[in-house]
């Protein structure tokens, strides 16, 4: 692997870089479709491209963390007022567990202050947490405003950043309250991920693995033949996963906006990861290390259902295992089993999995007997992360 002073120099050139080789993905959603721009250096030109779609906002506030304002601020500001863009800047509280309604309502109160109306604009900038938040904010203040999307982790551009999924945790599980929001236009810049860790950047890439076995068997391919030209930030594997991740969930969002059926296949690895998460007090476990877990656990739950070729749970469980290392587990099954009944996948009482029949096919599967699912999770103890 590159030292990360190398990798922080190579990212900084392509920041500076104006190139004009940019990704164009576009969610189809009638009247509410929008394009997700991808290219290293966007930053520099976010300014000019929220203008090119949205116009000049009455006013537009900027929500985001004290360590990406920090680490990119400054850029984002500069193509801001570029572009002749009224901004505020307004900070959220770094870590999942603050992603409450009390972050949400101090948001609310700050914008009315700074005189948001109806033609306001507000930017998410930052990673999963923040836009969720960010975005739900948009949606809820005066009964929604327009807002874009400028992620800055592995995990919100592949997935979080796309879609229009806003919300908020409640102690009873995760995302329990929430609003479909689309955003008006998500720009990607890869360079802002020199800046993350090595676990920040894994924990975002399990989320690609997931796009790979619900539906790329190409991007699957490539991961389990060469993971660590992706886990050492190799400039084009990277641009390579984010791009195919942001082509799946694109599709998959264009024919199901709602999650009224397609869409749940997103949810691969989430019921049982999300469950993992709430059990560590969102402290324990990262958001894509969750996932991680939980798609070896739906892989060897369709493997011990019948469901799911050996061979396939094998690879996949082979695949997340050398994209780690993920901090071990030491869940109650009876507790986790009480955790998957809260959340918001659960219908009629009836937790849904999502299980893969081949990579890049799955099903979705109920009435799991709950003893499978105990076995599964008491297996996860026992599992060695490399």
């Amino acid at each position: 692997m590159l030292p990360r002073e190398m990798r922080s120099r190579l990212f900084a050139h392509l920041l500076r870089y104006d190139g004009t080789r940019v990704e164009k993905i576009a969610v189809k959603l009638g009247d509410a479709s929008y394009e997700v721009l991808i290219a290293n250096g966007l930053l520099r030109n976010a300014g000019k491209r929220i203008v090119r779609r949205c116009g000049v906002p009455s006013r537009c506030v900027v929500i985001t963390s004290p360590r990406v304002r920090k680490l990119w601020g400054r850029e984002l500001e500069r193509s801001l007022s570029a572009a002749k863009l009224p901004f505020a800047l307004l900070t959220l509280p770094d870590g999942e567990q603050h992603k409450t309604l009390n972050t949400v309502d101090g948001l609310l109160k700050q914008m009315a202050a700074a005189g948001m109306d109806r033609s306001s604009l507000v930017i998410a900038f930052g990673g999963g947490m923040v836009g969720d938040v960010a975005g739900f904010a948009a949606a809820t203040y005066m009964r929604g405003i327009p807002f874009v999307q400028v992620p800055t982790t592995l995990l919100a551009q592949v997935d979080a950043s796309i879609g229009g999924k806003t919300g908020v945790n409640l102690p009873a599980g995760k995302n329990l309250v929430g609003s479909f929001h689309q955003p008006e236009l998500v720009l990607i810049d890869p360079a802002v991920l020199s800046t993350l860790s090595d676990r920040e950047y894994r924990a975002g890439f399990f989320e690609v693995i997931k796009c790979g076995v619900i539906r790329d068997q190409k991007l699957f391919a490539a991961i389990e033949k060469k993971p660590q030209s992706f886990l050492q930030r190799d400039t084009a594997s990277v641009m390579k996963a984010i791009t195919a991740s942001v082509n799946v969930k694109a599709e998959v969002v264009s024919r199901d906006e709602r999650e009224g059926g397609l869409r749940r296949i997103l949810n691969f690895g989430h019921t049982i990861g999300h469950a993992l998460e709430a059990d560590g007090e969102y402290k324990r476990l990262l958001h894509g290390e969750a996932v991680g877990w939980g798609m070896m656990a739906a892989a060897r739950l369709g493997a011990a259902l019948g469901v799911t070729p050996q061979k396939v749970a094998d690879r996949i469980t082979d695949v997340v295992l050398k994209c780690g290392p993920l901090p071990r587990v030491n869940s109650e099954p009876a507790k986790i089993m009480r955790l998957i009944q809260s959340d918001k996948k659960t219908l009629h009482g009836v937790p849904h999995f999502v299980l893969p029949t081949a990579i890049g096919e799955t099903t979705i599967t109920a009435n799991i007997p709950p003893a499978a699912i105990r076995k599964v999770v008491a297996g996860l103890n026992q599992l060695v992360a490399r």
